[in-house]
């Protein structure tokens, strides 16, 4: 089984067009902000919000870790880089609201 699980995410690891070292200082993401359930920006480990397209330039730069570059037609977005811990991917982090996290999606 542990096999799987390493496939799974060497395949996943490959789906990405990037992925960035990180600096020692890189912050974690660790809300979403979103609009109509689309995501728009990321809550960073020090409290700050970026946008979307920040948070990818900031990737690429090595500030943000954990995270690798993929593409979507035109659009690219960041990823987690797979750990085998489902409640770190950037799926399941809350939903922030002006720089908060918002406690509805919390529950």
């Amino acid at each position: 089984m542990k096999e799987d699980k390493t496939l799974g995410a060497e395949l996943a690891r490959n789906a990405l067009d990037d992925i960035p070292q990180a600096k020692d200082d890189a912050k974690d993401i660790v809300g979403l902000v979103k609009s109509s359930g689309r995501i728009t920006g990321y809550q960073l480990s020090n409290g700050s919000t970026v946008s979307k397209e920040d948070g990818i330039q900031m990737a690429k730069n090595g500030e943000i870790k954990n995270v690798g570059i993929a593409h979507r037609k035109d659009s690219e977005y960041l990823k987690s880089l797979p750990d085998g811990d489902e409640g770190n991917n950037l799926s399941n982090l809350p939903s922030v609201s002006q720089g908060r996290i918002d406690s509805d999606s919390l529950s």
